[in-house]
């Protein structure tokens, strides 16, 4: 008896001793009604948890016969399907099982062909699925097509790279990234045919969006300087309330230098949103060399000062000092002169308007008292 008899009859005895069922392994030369069986056993197991069948294991005639009788699992966590070449057929095949897997967590599908309609039945079948890892990177898929009703309720990292998404596949992930019950932490489009306009749908869905920390663009060469210029969605330095507003959620967005600083600052924060932006300010809008470049690469001619009210420029300052040292500090002061100036000046003639408004009390005082005096005189002699 070989070795590979040996595991697939351990397979179908549901041996508590096969957790993992390997391709590499067992060499699965079977006829049809052989791979339905494998996948009646499979369906059956309770103690399987990891399957490979990647690298040529399979192909879309096997998986119709496997998936025939692998209709369910209560047990299978993660399966490995890559290097096959599947198409949509194969995955339509998949579909029951998809359905019925209960503890299906990781599917790995990447280096198949099951192009734009694969894709699309997969994430329609993956509805109610408590998947959360897909891989699909050199599947072939240019067309998404993603039905808000029908979104993976538990999907957390999404691998698409190296395939032909464009801004109209942009659109459809960005349903995604939209609402309030978005679980989508790690989305990787690496390599596709992302532009500007992809850019700027993504960009868009992530205002609000506090779910993703990951999100791979690099490899798309369509993207221009400028629409590299518009993530800086995780720092804006427009304005101190717009580096405020930013998105810091976002820890690894991989395409663009400039904003590492802000990216790391949302590591450092932990979901902390109000000292992100805190820190973003302190460490962006307030030193003048990162300030400088970040206006340069993001077209914006702003004065920070000109935001913050001279009365709290002195406390200002001081911040400034502790966090970035005396030359900092001092470049500061040279930009904030006016406003300093201002502040004194300011007080200044508060202080004269106070001292000539208490003065022309002191003379009213003294003129009412004479006053009195008069009509006091007045009425001693009408007595006399």
């Amino acid at each position: 008896m070989t070795l590979s008899d040996i595991i697939l009859r351990r397979v179908n005895r549901n041996d508590p001793i096969v957790t993992e069922l390997d391709a590499n392994s067992v060499v699965l030369e079977m006829h049809n009604e052989g791979w339905e069986q494998l996948g009646r056993d499979i369906s059956n197991n309770t103690h399987l948890n990891i399957m490979y069948l990647n690298s040529g294991a399979l192909n879309d005639r096997n998986m119709i016969y496997l998936f025939r009788g692998l209709t369910s699992s209560s047990s299978i966590e993660q399966m490995y399907l890559y290097g096959n070449g599947l198409s949509a057929v194969g995955v339509q095949s998949m579909v029951p099982f998809l359905q019925n897997a209960s503890y299906l967590t990781h599917l790995d599908l990447d280096d198949n062909n099951i192009e734009s309609e694969g894709f699309n039945i997969l994430f329609r079948a993956l509805r109610d699925s408590p998947i959360e890892e897909l891989y699909c990177n050199r599947c072939g898929i240019e067309s998404i097509e993603i039905d808000s009703e029908h979104i993976p309720k538990h999907l957390k990292r999404l691998h698409v790279q190296d395939n032909s998404i464009n801004a109209d596949g942009c659109h459809e992930l960005a349903k995604l990234l939209q609402g309030g019950d978005s679980t989508l932490k790690d989305l990787y489009l690496r390599d596709n045919t992302i532009d500007d306009e992809g850019v700027a749908i993504l960009v868009a869905a992530l205002q609000r969006n506090t779910s993703l920390e990951t999100l791979s663009l690099r490899g798309n060469d369509a993207i221009s300087k400028q629409g590299k210029v518009s993530l800086r969605l995780v720092c804006n330095i427009s304005s101190i309330e717009s580096t405020l507003q930013s998105n810091h959620t976002l820890r690894d967005l991989w395409l663009i230098r400039h904003i590492n600083i802000a990216v790391r600052i949302n590591n450092m924060n932990d979901y902390n949103q109000e000292a992100a932006g805190r820190e973003k300010v302190i460490q962006t809008q307030l030193h003048s060399g990162t300030r400088a470049a970040l206006c340069r690469l993001q077209g914006i001619d702003h004065v920070v000062y000109g935001d913050i009210s001279p009365l709290h420029l002195p406390e200002v300052l001081s911040s400034i000092g502790r966090s970035h040292g005396q030359g900092e500090l001092y470049n500061a002061l040279k930009s904030s002169i006016a406003g300093v100036i201002s502040t004194v000046n300011m007080k200044k003639c508060i202080q004269q308007l106070r001292d000539y408004q208490e003065a022309k009390i002191a003379e009213h005082r003294a003129e009412v008292h004479n006053l009195y005096a008069k009509l006091a005189a007045m009425e001693e002699k009408e007595e006399a």
